[in-house]
């Protein structure tokens, strides 16, 4: 960046003299060698400079004060994420009391849990792309309004084939919603505070499953809802009824949120993410808009091309076609992804989100269904000891799941209890992932989490009665939390601004097909082969995290 000399000022007489004082003979500067020249001009760091009107997005964001406005948008956002992990997880607790009504098995239990992952899949890739084209934010109005829209329609679905459509469908907007809010979220984050908040957000995933285990708890054993002229809409159909109602919220809300300022300088829109920039000031500071020191952005060109420069803030001009530039775009970026330097970043991305998932999704969604056999054996055996491969045995051949008892979905109350310990025991986890990701560092949480959850994961089939599998099932919840929080921040950050929403959706895409390939696989093997599904998550969870030392250090680094 090359400053205008505008010529040399004649200086005035006391100038002269105070010259002389400061940077004459025996001065602090002349015995210091310094030769000061009036004729030369100061460059300030534009990046350093407390007052300066030229910043790059990092110095940007910090200049506009940490406060209300980011606690807003860890509000929505978090709400987003909650919204999120309840849809997923609903189906957990929907499973038991809806196996009468669409007359499942242990099979078609795992396609159910399955069916909402390869919507993601879908979902994910398109959603990520389209995202990094047209902007996050109304990209995430639309993925909430579907979503809302798609939950309501599968409740009042009467057979299992419908009901497996609007899943897919209410899966395909679910997959943006991931990779689409957390590089919106993100990119909001001065770089010292962007691991802890991050963090923060993912702790939203806990409270989606408090949210779920405690809804389902109430609606789900209760007799509301009723039968009328052969149309069937009971109590699981209400509760997700319930479970549609924070995507509707959450569509409301983004319209209150800004478009994200990172994403808006990678497109040229420098003068927009400007006044991003200064509505943030003015929220955080209570000050006018016109206070805000920085009057240009320094903006860095793509990846090893050239060296920053300054760009003047303008309008760009209006594209001939916007959806050719659009699909021109998801084409290019998904390129992208599969060159070097980018290549490294996105296989071992995509390895760590497809071993990791496998068993996050591939164990927590099984969870009430385990539960739910371990107090279906206490009640009829007196507590009797007895390992998981046992107590699957009776159930399927002797108990309800056998072929020759009549269909019982009635869930005793022990079950949603232990759900719920399970559940919450991932908050004190998610408080030490808030105050140590910035200080320990993102490898060193997914390392330690993924090592610990395989070893739970292994301990399942040792576990003797009831209590020792809800012991077992919430360390491991606690564990697989953390490290989802340490692999949300890495993945989110590894990637350059102007891929990262289609790096992130590419790695969704991977982790829909971990958790897709987890359920069918426990669904095939959990009946039949009982001991195979936790050792192979085990060897998984703890092969895949450690991957993770390839990836180069983002811990309190700037978003490239």
């Amino acid at each position: 960046m090359v400053e205008t000399d505008p010529g040399p000022k004649k200086p005035h007489n006391c100038d002269v003299k105070r010259e002389h004082q400061l940077n004459g003979p025996g001065s602090k500067t002349a015995e210091l060698g310094v030769v000061p020249s009036l004729k030369t001009p100061v460059k300030l760091d534009p990046e350093k400079g407390p007052n300066s009107e030229k910043a790059d997005f990092e110095r940007a964001i910090e200049l506009t004060g940490y406060g209300r406005f980011h606690y807003l948008l860890l509000a929505v956002c978090g709400l987003v994420s909650t919204s999120e992990e309840m849809d997923v997880i609903s189906m957990s607790f929907i499973l038991p009391s809806a196996q009468c009504d669409l007359d499942l098995t242990t099979q078609t239990k795992g396609w159910l849990n399955s069916i909402i992952f390869i919507g993601m899949m879908v979902g994910a890739y398109a959603w990520g792309s389209v995202a990094d084209s047209l902007g996050r934010k109304r990209v995430l109005i639309a993925i909430s309004i579907v979503n809302a829209l798609a939950i309501v329609a599968s409740s009042f679905s009467q057979n299992y084939e419908l009901f497996m459509l609007f899943r897919f469908i209410n899966g395909a907007a679910l997959g943006g919603s991931g990779p689409v809010i957390w590089s919106y979220f993100a990119e909001f984050q001065p770089k010292k505070k962007r691991g802890a908040m991050l963090s923060f957000m993912a702790a939203f995933w806990t409270l989606g499953n408090l949210f779920v285990a405690g809804l389902a708890w109430v609606i789900i054993p209760s007799e509301i809802g009723g039968v009328t002229n052969g149309f069937v809409y009971n109590s699981w159909r209400i509760f997700l009824l319930v479970m549609s109602l924070p995507s509707f919220v959450v569509a409301a809300l983004l319209f209150l949120l800004p478009e994200s300022p990172k994403f808006l300088i990678s497109t040229g829109r420098h003068e927009d993410a400007l006044e991003v920039f200064r509505g943030i000031y003015m929220m955080n500071t209570g000050r006018s808009k016109e206070e805000y020191p920085v009057k240009q952005l320094l903006v860095e060109e793509p990846m090893h091309t050239k060296p920053e420069k300054q760009i003047e803030t303008k309008e760009p001009k209006e594209p001939k076609s916007k959806m050719r530039r659009m699909m021109s775009d998801i084409v290019e970026h998904s390129k992208q992804l599969f060159v070097p330097p980018i290549l490294k970043f996105t296989t071992i991305s995509i390895t760590i989100n497809f071993t990791f998932h496998i068993g996050y999704y591939g164990l927590m969604m099984w969870f009430p269904e385990m539960f739910n056999r371990f107090d279906e054996w206490s009640r009829t055996h007196d507590n009797a000891e007895a390992d998981i491969c046992m107590v699957t045995k009776y159930v399927t051949q002797v108990g309800t799941h056998s072929a020759a008892a009549q269909c019982d979905s009635h869930i005793h109350s022990d079950v949603f209890m232990e759900s719920l310990i399970t559940v919450a025991a991932a908050i004190p986890s998610n408080i030490f992932a808030v105050l140590g990701m910035d200080r320990l560092g993102r490898k060193f949480f997914l390392v330690f989490a993924t090592f610990s959850a395989g070893c739970c994961s292994a301990a399942m089939y040792f576990v003797y009665n009831k209590t020792n599998n809800l012991i077992v099932s919430a360390i491991f919840s606690s564990v697989i939390s953390c490290g989802n929080a340490s692999l949300d921040c890495l993945i989110t950050e590894v990637f350059p601004t102007n891929l990262r929403a289609t790096g992130v959706a590419v790695s969704m895409v991977a982790a829909r097909l971990g958790g897709i390939i987890g359920n069918v696989v426990i669904a095939a093997l959990l009946d039949t082969y009982c001991p195979a599904p936790t050792f192979i998550v085990a060897v998984l969870l703890a092969g895949g995290g450690l991957m993770c030392l390839f990836l180069p250090n983002t811990t309190r680094q700037a978003l490239s």
